[in-house]
């Protein structure tokens, strides 16, 4: 019993610090805002911000269900030519930046682009002739998120169908069912709580993502909250609008929770399935199906990168993005294992207790990808600056010294951010892992006498290596993303290569910008292939 409540009670309180920008940004949205900015966004625009984002959310969420679910079903369970490459280039369009690829197509396509100047000349078009797709709209952000995102289902609906013992489809075929149907009623069923968690996080991302979505002209409820907070100068209003989106995505988990009813979906031991070779048009089909979106969000993207990197030939040698470079590995690495660990002992000892306390906060805290980088920056920052100005009080009181600003001074509040805004997509990744695992293996575990500890070390930590890799790599290649939040809370000196590509990209410099673009994508892909590969192993 003191085992249980000491765990119990370490990780409410963890949960309760990872929480803290959160409820400052709750105590901002308690304060009486202005009546004026609320009447104004409420007669205007307001109504136009909730829909477009419910669309853009509902939209993204759908493409990249599809997307990620198909070609994760299709790699995992079929052999044709390509398969065992496509299975880790499949998640390449990680390490493409949204607002990158925002660029990019908006470049490539725009009228004086030179794709549609060589179309005008080659078929003798007009600048009113109805013949291009506006890049630039509500469909055409929606195409280009899902292309970028829909790696996140693809890395967890993979491992759901490689977790899955070839018994399961045999007793469906069994019982007369075809191979689609077994599909549809049986193994994409057992695979919802990790196809579910990866739409989760792409709607959560989509609801919170501001460069690409500002850059596209599209008005959201993130376009609503900067406007309130830096146009009106009115935080409380702004801190409403962000806790409404958190409110929403917190509702719409609920639902697909109580959707569930009493529905548990561990994993059964097993010979795994073999893949199945592909051979004729069905071999080709399947290559084509995996390359579009690969070819979409991230070939292309890149090959129009090498086109305006080579037009700044001049930039590829210079030596200050390598310390860019380092910048954004140290950060990546340091917070995408400290995202893990918190994640890990959330995701365990929710597991062990059933206090509704402690699964409450666990939610709670990790809620923060749904809200705008720039506004959890700041709450980030209400709780550790009143703590530096305490620690910086009792120390002139006591020692007549001043330490001076030790966490907001530093990286520390950077590291901090990073934790609370990218924990969702740990958590999300190691529960869905968590709840593959068998509770009789628990029991099993106490009847031979293992502590709580020794039950996570000896039983659990084989079981989710898979997952807590997933997990890592998907935070690693966000930090290495993330751009609103390192622009707050970065420490003087300390710039990244998504610093530099904002920079640079904000005075439409894209043709430089596109080198430090060049490597983010490079430096992305490293942790990609050999996660991959440790996670095929796995």
């Amino acid at each position: 019993m003191p085992r249980i409540s000491f765990l119990s009670l370490f990780t409410l309180c963890l949960a309760l610090a990872v929480a803290l920008p959160l409820g400052g940004l709750l105590l901002q949205a308690l304060q009486l805002g202005s009546t004026e900015v609320w009447r104004h966004l409420a007669t205007t625009v307001l109504s136009e911000y909730a829909l477009n984002s419910l669309l853009l959310a509902l939209g993204v969420g759908l493409g990249t269900a599809f997307l990620g679910t198909l070609t994760a079903w299709l790699v995992s369970r079929y052999r044709f030519p390509g398969q065992q490459v496509l299975e880790w280039a499949l998640l390449l369009p990680m390490a493409m930046p949204s607002y990158v690829i925002a660029y990019v197509y908006t470049d490539a396509l725009q009228f004086s682009s030179p794709i549609q100047s060589s179309l005008r000349a080659w078929f003798d078009w007009q600048r009113g002739d109805d013949v291009f797709f506006e890049i630039r709209s509500l469909g055409g952000l929606i195409g280009v998120f899902s292309l970028v995102f829909y790696p996140y289902v693809y890395v967890l609906a993979r491992e759901a169908f490689h977790d899955r013992p070839a018994s399961i489809e045999e007793v469906a075929r069994s019982l007369g069912l075809s191979r689609v149907a077994a599909l549809w009623r049986v193994v994409l069923p057992l695979a919802r709580p990790a196809i579910v968690a990866g739409v989760a996080l792409v709607m959560m991302e989509s609801l919170a993502e501001f460069g690409a979505v500002a850059y596209f002209g599209i008005n959201t409820l993130t376009t609503g909250i900067y406007k309130a907070w830096y146009s009106f100068g009115d935080k409380a209003t702004a801190a409403q609008m962000a806790l409404g989106l958190v409110g929403m995505v917190m509702l719409a988990l609920a639902l697909e929770k109580r959707s569930r009813g009493k529905a548990r979906f561990q994993t059964a031991s097993g010979r795994k399935p073999s893949p199945q070779p592909l051979y004729g048009l069905r071999a080709w089909l399947a290559l084509g199906v995996c390359a579009l979106p690969l070819l979409g969000g991230f070939v292309l993207p890149a090959a129009w990168l090498v086109y305006l990197a080579m037009q700044e030939s001049g930039l590829l040698l210079d030596a200050r993005y390598l310390g860019f470079a380092w910048n954004s590995v140290m950060l990546s690495a340091l917070a995408s294992g400290l995202a893990l660990g918190v994640a890990l002992l959330l995701g365990y000892a929710a597991r062990q207790s059933a206090s509704p306390w402690l699964h409450g906060m666990k939610r709670f805290a990790s809620m923060g990808y749904a809200v705008p980088g720039t506004v959890l920056a700041v709450g980030v920052l209400i709780p550790l600056t009143a703590f530096d100005h305490a620690l910086i009080a009792w120390s002139q009181n006591l020692f007549d010294a001043t330490p001076g600003l030790v966490l907001t001074g530093g990286m520390f509040a950077l590291l901090f951010a990073y934790l609370v805004r990218f924990l969702t997509v740990a958590v999300h990744t190691v529960d869905s892992s968590l709840q593959r695992i068998r509770p009789s293996l628990d029991d099993a575990a106490r009847g031979m006498g293992l502590s709580r500890w020794q039950m996570l070390r000896r039983v659990h930590l084989p079981l989710l290596r898979g997952g807590m890799l997933s997990a890592a790599l998907l935070v690693f290649v966000e930090v290495m993303k993330e751009l609103p939040a390192t622009i707050v809370l970065r420490p003087f000196n300390l710039d990244t290569l998504a610093t530099q590509v904002f920079v640079l990209a904000a005075d439409e410099r894209l043709a430089e910008a596109a080198v430090p673009s060049m490597m983010i994508v490079a430096v992305g892909l490293v942790p990609v292939v050999l996660l991959t590969r440790m996670m095929r192993r796995a």
